[in-house]
C-alpha cells in the first residue's frame, strides 16, 4: 500500500476535507509508516515538498503538541520571490531588456529567451527562483508566450543581435547622463475623410457611424502622416501630422519641434542627443537629406546627435512602434478621421495608465519630394562614423565643434 499510485489516490479521497496543517500531517504520517524513502514517495504523490513533510514528521514527533486548530503562524507560508528579493523583479526586465520585441499594433510584449535560460541566468546574478516564478513575473509585466508570426520583413543581418545590443547600451549610457534618447518613425498614412476605421466602441445600438463603402484616395479630404517622437525616459510622445510628403525634412523638422517645445525644458543641461530609428524611409542610414538635415538642427541647437538605426527587417522593434504608435491606433480605434482636426485631437488625447501623453499638432508645410544633396553638401556634414557598424551608427556634430 505504499505505492505512488495508491498513496495519491488516499490523499485525493481526503485532500477536500483538510486544511493546510492536515495535509502536512497525514502526509508526514505517511513518509513515518513507509519508513525509508517516505518522504521522496510521499512528496511525489501528493506534489507537497519534501521540506514540508520533514516538518510534519518533526511535529508529530514533538512532545508539545501545537493547537490542532492552527493551520500556520501568522505571516507564515512560503513568501513570493518578489516579497523576499524586491529587485528580482527589477532585474529580470534588465536582462531582458535588449532582446525585447513588440507588435506595433499592440502593447503586449514578448520575449525571445525561454524560461529556463532567464532562471539560471537570474541565478548567476544571484537570485535563486524557479521557471515558475520567471513566468509569473513575466505575465506581471504584460509579456506572454507566443508562436510564431510572419514579422521578418527581410533577410536577417549576421550582426543583427549585436546591434540590439549596442543599441540597448547606448540608452543606458545616455539615460544615465541624463542626456535624451528619442525613438522616431512615420506611422502609418491614414485617408483624411468619413472612411471605415478598423476596431470598435460602445455606441448605442443601431447608432453606429455610418461611413463610406468604399475607401477611393479621390475622395479623400487629403493624406495624413504622422511623424512621432517618443522620448524613452520621460514616456512622453510628440506627432507631427504632415498633408503631403514623407520626406528626411519633415522628419528633422518634427524633431526639431519636439525639441523646441517639449525636449528643451525636461533636458536643460542637456550637450547631447540619441535618436534611435529604422533604417529606411524618410529617416533611412542612406538617405542623404535626413544626415544634411540633422547637420542643420545639430548646429541651431548646439546639441551632438548620435543615431542608432535598426538593421534592415527589424522595423517592428523601435520602441516607438509598441509604445507610443499601439496606443495611438487604441484610441482611435472605430472612429472614422475624417477632417486632419479629428486626427490631431484623437493623437492628442492618447494617454495610458502608464503616464504615457503625447501632444500633437499639423504641419502642413509643403515638402519637396525628391529633394536631391549634392557631394559638395554632403562632404560639409560633420559626420563621425562609430568603428562598429559605421553605416548604422554615427555621430553629427555642431560646425562649431569643428572649429
Amino acid at each position: 500500500m505504499g505505492t505512488i499510485e495508491n498513496i495519491r489516490k488516499r490523499y485525493e479521497l481526503l485532500k477536500p476535507l483538510m486544511n493546510e496543517r492536515f495535509r502536512r500531517l497525514w502526509s508526514a504520517a505517511e513518509a513515518k509508516v513507509i519508513g525509508h524513502g517516505g518522504i521522496g514517495l510521499v512528496s511525489k504523490a501528493t506534489g507537497q515538498s519534501r521540506t514540508t513533510i520533514s516538518s510534519g514528521i518533526k511535529e508529530l514527533e514533538a512532545e508539545d503538541k501545537p493547537d490542532i486548530k492552527g493551520v500556520r503562524k501568522p505571516g507564515g507560508g512560503r513568501q513570493k520571490i518578489i516579497d523576499k528579493i524586491p529587485a528580482v523583479e527589477a532585474e529580470l526586465l534588465k536582462l531582458i531588456e535588449p532582446t525585447v520585441r513588440g507588435e506595433p499594433e499592440s502593447p503586449i510584449l514578448w520575449t525571445i529567451k525561454s524560461l529556463r535560460t532567464l532562471s539560471a541566468e537570474l541565478g548567476k546574478r544571484g537570485f535563486s527562483i524557479s521557471r515558475n516564478r520567471v513566468a509569473e513575473l513575466l505575465k506581471k509585466n504584460n509579456f506572454s508566450l507566443q508562436a510564431n508570426r510572419k514579422t521578418d520583413e527581410g533577410k536577417s543581418h549576421s550582426d543583427r543581435n549585436a546591434q540590439f545590443q549596442y543599441i540597448h547600451d547606448k540608452v543606458i549610457e545616455f539615460q544615465s547622463a541624463n542626456q535624451p534618447v528619442i525613438s522616431v518613425d512615420t506611422k502609418k498614412k491614414q485617408l483624411v475623410g468619413n472612411f471605415k476605421n478598423q476596431g470598435r466602441q460602445w455606441q448605442r445600438k443601431g447608432e453606429a457611424d455610418r461611413v463610406k463603402v468604399y475607401d477611393f484616395p479621390s475622395d479623400a479630404a487629403g493624406k495624413a502622416i504622422p511623424y512621432g517622437i517618443y522620448d524613452m525616459t520621460q514616456n512622453v510622445g510628440w506627432v507631427s501630422v504632415g498633408t503631403n510628403h514623407d520626406t528626411a525634412e519633415f522628419a528633422v523638422e518634427t524633431i526639431r519641434k519636439w525639441w523646441y517645445k517639449m525636449g528643451n525644458r525636461r533636458y536643460k543641461n542637456a550637450k547631447q542627443l540619441l535618436i534611435t530609428a529604422d533604417c529606411g524611409g524618410s529617416n533611412g542610414s542612406r538617405v542623404r537629406l535626413w544626415k544634411k538635415e540633422i547637420q542643420d538642427f545639430a548646429s541651431e541647437s548646439g546639441l551632438e546627435i548620435l543615431i542608432c538605426h535598426y538593421p534592415p527587417g527589424t522595423s517592428k522593434w523601435n520602441k516607438i512602434e509598441h509604445r507610443l504608435f499601439s496606443f495611438i491606433t487604441q484610441n482611435w480605434r472605430g472612429k472614422p478621421l475624417i477632417s486632419y482636426e479629428v486626427i490631431v485631437n484623437l493623437i492628442g488625447a492618447t494617454k495610458t495608465t502608464t503616464g504615457l501623453k503625447v501632444d500633437c499638432e499639423l504641419d502642413d508645410t509643403k515638402y519637396e519630394k525628391g529633394r536631391k544633396v549634392s557631394d559638395k553638401e554632403f562632404n560639409k556634414i560633420n559626420l563621425i562614423k562609430d568603428d562598429f557598424h559605421g553605416e548604422w551608427n554615427y555621430k553629427i556634430v555642431p560646425d562649431t565643434a569643428m572649429k
